[in-house]
């Protein structure tokens, strides 16, 4: 169930580190004709390998050779269908078609929803031809309708927090205050909002969970009564205790989510209720209120933030070795990939990789070790665990899966198991593990401090921007000195970089050897202009030139960056009205930054009375 999160993350992932193509690999129909053939050979594929392992489980195979078989099945559909989203998105360039279309322009967030909602239609294509075989192994009653909803509703919540912290980025900037839209545009502002939305949400997550997931409220009777004595044992406040009808509430299961007492709720399945002894329902239930006590919702919030440290500070390190790397580089030029596509490409794939390493053993790591912290919580309210243990036993026989199943998340049945009967012969065992514990949450803070300084320096700090520029100087210098003297777009960036160092002289060559090979590139027209108009070495500086040149980018490309440079060469040639009109138009044209151009316009108005020079 829980790698079900993981799936719809690196979906989000995929999707959202997409950049749209200028030009798409495919033409609209061929691409419509793949996108079916793919998604029917899927359904095909799926279908086979489901209905063989049906067959074994009606001719009654050995029960743990089943379980491993469908488990392994499962897993293995789930990842092709990421395979085939990530296959739609980048290959087929299936964001491309709603590209232009005011809606999905104005809140990228309905477009994002969009294609999730593929994605869901294809691991409900895996859930759907998994029903035959999950009925028959595990001896199931629920329906292929319910089967399916309990995996997407179960799943789907994940995906929550994001669409309201993307979708109400999305209103920000679509309204026209410049403030907020300044403030979130910002790196500070970005995180800052990240922040604040990350808390709230984890604050009332649960409120909205509990509705999705439709629970209801446990009625009043003595299982209710049992479960609020061992609330107030525990001096924990709950919201409530809720029915959890996960799966037609057949799992021997329970939950707890909220991380204050006002938003937080006790969840119990059916089977939970029908199936457990009194004490075995106090003791799970004491089981869910150690991860209240220990913190753990908190913690896994924390490793969230964990994640996002670890992008931040290794995003820049998979573009610096593709641009250090000299086969790499020719293995492009080669194949005539686009290098920034490349490198953001590889970049994304890296952060995806990152992402599923770090949920599967980092966070899979503490998980586990959660769950027994929250086992051994037992012993704070009852004297034995025996109960627990029992419930165990229950849960494999109930399950139909072997009591020594690995789980990724959680420690096998048996190994916990064993690890209660440890405590219950000697109580120490339980000091050992939460000093384990412990010293795992300090080496993994203190690996986070390390890389979000690393992280900070490298994108923000000095160090950074010098080790950015000189890899930048080295990857296009390179990739002039291997195949790419005939690209006028290599010389803009290298005369971009120069002129960013105050390196005049330089850029004025760069920029010329890119005007040699296209006269007419507004760009490098814009680019080259601002720096004869602006430059602080007299003996680059030409105004008169630079009137030239911004003039002819303006007749190619009158956007509101050429019309602006257009407007600073008229004004240091004493032409102050054209300059002034010349800014109004840059104003009307400008989407972002109107702060800026407004001031520029305000600079050309006061020279009215001022002339320049006086």
């Amino acid at each position: 169930m829980f790698g079900n999160f993981i799936y719809f993350i690196v979906a989000l992932l995929i999707y959202s580190t997409y950049q749209p193509a200028e030009q798409t690999n495919f033409s609209p129909l061929d691409s419509l004709l793949l996108f079916v053939s793919l998604a029917l050979f899927f359904f095909i594929v799926s279908r086979r390998q489901f209905s063989r392992i049906a067959r074994l489980a009606a001719d009654r195979a050995p029960q743990g050779l089943l379980d491993q078989q469908f488990s392994s099945a499962l897993t293995r559909q789930s990842i092709l269908a990421i395979g085939l989203f990530a296959v739609d998105i980048y290959a087929l360039n299936l964001p491309t078609w709603i590209t232009g279309i005011a809606l999905f322009d104005a809140i990228p967030t309905i477009g994002a929803l969009l294609f999730l909602a593929l994605f869901i239609a294809y691991l409900s294509m895996v859930w759907a031809n998994a029903y035959d075989a999950y009925r028959l192994i595990y001896r199931s009653r629920i329906t292929r309708n319910a089967y399916v909803a309990s995996n997407i509703t179960f799943s789907v919540p994940i995906l929550l927090p994001w669409l309201l912290f993307s979708g109400l980025a999305d209103l920000i900037m679509a309204f026209p205050f410049e403030l907020p839209r300044r403030m979130l545009a910002s790196p500070i502002g970005e995180i800052t909002y990240f922040f604040i939305f990350l808390i709230v949400a984890a604050v009332l997550a649960p409120l909205i969970v509990q509705k999705f997931w439709r629970c209801r409220p446990l009625e009043t009777g003595d299982d209710r009564r049992r479960i609020e004595a061992v609330c107030r044992r525990a001096r924990i406040k709950v919201a409530d205790i809720l029915r959890w009808p996960l799966f037609e509430g057949r799992m021997i299961t329970a939950g707890v989510m909220g991380l204050i007492g006002r938003f937080r709720y006790i969840l119990v399945t059916e089977a939970l209720l029908r199936i457990l002894s009194p004490e075995e329902i106090e003791a799970v239930i004491a089981h869910e209120i150690g991860h209240v006590k220990r913190r753990h919702l908190m913690f896994y919030l924390l490793f969230l933030l964990g994640f996002s440290i670890i992008a931040f500070s290794t995003y820049s390190i998979a573009g610096y070795l593709i641009i250090l790397s000299d086969s790499l580089y020719r293995l492009i030029f080669m194949t005539g990939i686009d290098l920034l596509s490349f490198i953001t490409g590889v970049r994304n794939a890296a952060i995806i990789l990152i992402f599923i390493v770090y949920f599967r053993y980092v966070f899979g790591y503490f998980m586990r070790n959660f769950e027994r912290q929250a086992d051994a919580y037992v012993y704070r309210l009852f004297d034995s665990a025996r109960p627990l243990i029992s419930t165990f036993y229950k849960i494999a026989v109930a399950s139909g899966n072997p009591a020594d199943k690995p789980n990724w998340h959680h420690f096998s049945i048996r190994q916990r198991i064993d690890f209660l009967n440890h405590c219950e012969v000697n109580p120490s065992c339980i000091r050992q593990h939460d000093r384990k514990v412990r010293i795992s949450l300090a080496i993994w803070a203190a690996l986070m401090i390390v890389l979000g300084t690393a992280g900070y320096h490298l994108n923000f700090g000095q160090v950074g921007e010098r080790l950015n520029a000189r890899v930048l100087e080295s990857a296009i210098s390179k990739a002039i000195s291997i195949g790419g003297e005939h690209d006028a777009g290599l010389y803009l960036m290298l005369g971009d970089l120069y002129f960013s160092r105050d390196s005049y002289a330089q850029a004025v060559a760069a920029y010329r050897s890119a005007l040699a090979l296209e006269p007419d590139n507004a760009i490098v027209l814009n680019n080259y202009a601002w720096l004869l108009a602006t430059s602080k070495d007299p003996a680059i500086r030409n105004p008169a030139q630079a009137l030239v040149y911004s003039r002819k980018a303006a007749a190619i490309d009158p956007s509101a960056q050429v019309l602006d440079t257009l407007a600073e060469s008229l004004y240091l040639n004493g032409r102050i009205e054209a300059a002034i009109e010349t800014a109004k138009q840059a104003l009307e044209k400008a989407n972002a930054n109107r702060s800026y151009y407004n001031g520029q316009l305000e600079k050309f108005q006061a020279a009215r009375e001022t002339p320049i020079g006086k």
